[in-house]
C-alpha cells in the first residue's frame, strides 16, 4: 500500500491568490490554497490521500512516491558534440574525468 505521506510536497506563497499554495510533485494537477502553510499542507495531504484511495479503488496506476524509489546515481544526457568536446578539454585541463567535472558543475 502506498503511503500518501511519502509524496513530495512543497508549500509556496501565491501572490496571485494571496495565500499559501501546497503542491505535490507526483500529482502536478493537484494543489490546495490556505491562509497558512500548515493548513495548506494538511489540505493537500488529505486530498492526495483521497485521490490515491480513489485510484486504487478504480484499478488505476498510482504513482510511486519519489522518496520510495531507488536511484542508481546514473543518468544519460545527450549534448551536442561540440559541448562534449569542450567538457572533455575542461576535464583534461583540470586533471579529472568528464564525469567528475559534470558532477561538480551540477552540484
Amino acid at each position: 500500500m502506498i503511503d500518501h505521506q511519502h509524496y513530495t510536497y512543497r508549500i509556496t506563497w501565491s501572490e496571485d491568490d494571496g495565500e499559501f499554495v501546497a503542491l505535490c510533485a507526483e500529482f502536478p494537477s493537484l494543489s490546495h490554497l490556505a491562509s497558512d502553510q500548515a493548513a495548506a499542507l494538511k489540505g493537500l495531504t488529505k486530498l492526495v490521500k483521497q485521490v490515491v484511495e480513489d485510484m486504487i479503488a478504480n484499478g488505476e496506476h498510482v504513482p510511486i512516491p519519489l522518496a520510495d524509489k531507488s536511484y542508481s546515481g546514473k543518468f544519460q544526457v545527450r549534448i551536442p558534440p561540440e559541448q562534449h568536446r569542450n567538457l572533455a578539454i575542461q576535464a583534461a585541463e583540470q586533471g579529472v574525468s568528464i564525469n567528475r567535472l559534470v558532477s561538480a558543475k551540477l552540484a
